[in-house]
């Protein structure tokens, strides 16, 4: 089937299209709504699922996944969230000291479990298709695979948050990771209350969203975007938003 220019028309239906991109703008870092309620199996194995078909360079697939719903693993790993998040909170002061303070960063004692998704950065062997000259692309892809999984969670109606005030290599004792594996998402998993309109940390006024428009820029950076047309409809969306 073509499209009106003659070119194959490979677009998803528009409510589906409306589908994607629902799941992407209103995709949440949760970290308070959590509810108890067990996420079934057949729920978890498709967002596992769609992380596993994540895009990755020379198709390496180098993440794995840590379903972590035992207690005793939890509490260590929230008793060094404790110890990183009150090292963070030293370096601000003043009202934006107080203001660090009073935020929730995480849920993972609230919800029903966390998973861990790793990065196993000798996967694919010494020499991986894309990877000699950009040796992070591992963990470039890994994130890939993060991203998937939040964005079928949000259609499944599920929060995922984000755990990133830890130490690395104290979670890795923590889960027995092997040396070459690092444990790169930390993430607490469960239905939810709501889904905040707005997220978190721009509701309660720490950062806001920068305009996408000022993000564009030409042919190098810094470049004045020559194309009208572009920059008009960038500033258009902003303003339905």
């Amino acid at each position: 089937m073509a499209d009106p220019n003659g070119r194959p028309d490979h677009a998803f239906p528009e409510a589906q299209r409306d589908g994607v991109y629902r799941a992407i703008f209103e995709r949440r870092d949760v970290r308070a709504q959590f509810r108890p309620d067990p996420i079934p199996p057949e729920v978890l194995a498709r967002l596992l699922e769609a992380a596993h078909h994540a895009p990755s360079v020379g198709f390496m697939q180098p993440w794995d996944f840590l379903v972590i719903d035992g207690r005793e693993v939890r509490e260590r790993v929230h008793g060094i969230f404790e110890r990183e998040n009150a090292r963070a909170a030293e370096c601000h002061t003043g009202e934006r000291g107080a203001l660090y303070r009073r935020l929730k960063l995480e849920g993972i004692l609230e919800s029903p479990f966390n998973l861990c998704i790793t990065c196993d950065r000798s996967r694919g062997g010494e020499h991986v298709l894309g990877r000699h000259s950009i040796v992070e692309t591992d963990l470039f892809s890994t994130c890939l695979a993060v991203q998937n999984l939040w964005l079928a969670a949000r259609a499944e109606g599920i929060g995922v948050g984000w755990v990133s005030i830890v130490d690395q290599f104290d979670l890795a004792e923590v889960l027995g990771l092997p040396e070459n594996v690092y444990p790169l998402a930390y993430l607490c998993l469960g239905y939810v209350d709501d889904f905040l309109d707005r997220p978190e940390l721009a509701r309660a006024g720490w950062r806001q969203r920068l305009p996408l428009a000022g993000r564009v820029h030409g042919n190098g950076w810094g470049e004045a975007l020559e194309a009208p047309a572009l920059f008009e409809a960038l500033a258009a969306r902003e303003g339905s938003r």
